[in-house]
């Protein structure tokens, strides 16, 4: 009888190399900030420095990966390239309402997607995402510090974006086990929690 040899999870190379890219901006922070440079460095450390970009755009790869291909790989590209557009509002600044509203509700609204198992036709949850991310854009294009270079910072964050996304994608996967759904679902609620926090003010960004 041959012995069966142990493998990993098959989310688990996805994992390990999303958490080690997201450590690159903390060798980076040594260099001091300044030209295309420091405007990446800038660009790709803010997403993940505050937690309410975090746990939304953690929550858009936990959604895709619910809902499955190609909601799994459209959504964590609808983010960050609609994001961009609201960066460059930012930037020229061009005012957007309610901007800190609309992240705090970004995380309510996608937990609970991820938490109620929400499945609404591909492209409703490619605008429901891509809404919210005009507001996240928004708030990194008007947060651009004085000395970045506006392209490069552009480029930084749409990259930290998308590894968030792939964080989210690495643990949605865990749904196609009972134990790993239950967990998902959990983190999704976690996500909506927090994001009530950040709307009543309870959890500072």
């Amino acid at each position: 009888m041959k012995s069966k040899a142990h493998r990993l999870p098959p989310t688990t190379p996805l994992f390990i190399t999303t958490c080690l890219l997201l450590l690159l901006p903390i060798t980076a922070s040594a260099h001091t900030e300044t030209g295309s440079i420091g405007g990446f460095i800038s660009g790709f450390r803010h997403p993940l420095t505050g937690l309410d970009h975090i746990v939304a755009m953690v929550a858009v790869g936990l959604w895709g990966a619910y809902l499955g291909a190609p909601a799994m790989w459209l959504l964590p590209v609808v983010f960050p390239v609609v994001m961009a557009f609201g960066g460059a509002l930012g930037v020229l600044g061009v005012p957007l309402p309610g901007v800190e509203t609309g992240i705090a509700i970004s995380g309510i609204i996608l937990g609970l997607a991820v938490a109620l198992k929400a499945r609404p036709p591909l492209w409703i949850a490619a605008v429901i995402v891509g809404i919210f991310a005009i507001f996240h854009g928004h708030a990194h294009g008007t947060e651009l510090p004085a000395a970045a270079n506006a392209m490069t910072y552009a480029v930084g964050f749409v990259i930290a974006t998308g590894l968030l996304h792939l964080s989210g994608i690495a643990l949605g996967l865990l749904v196609r086990w009972p134990w790993g759904a239950m967990v998902v679902r959990v983190g999704g609620a976690v996500i909506a929690l927090i994001g009530v926090g950040f709307l009543f003010d309870f959890i500072k960004a």
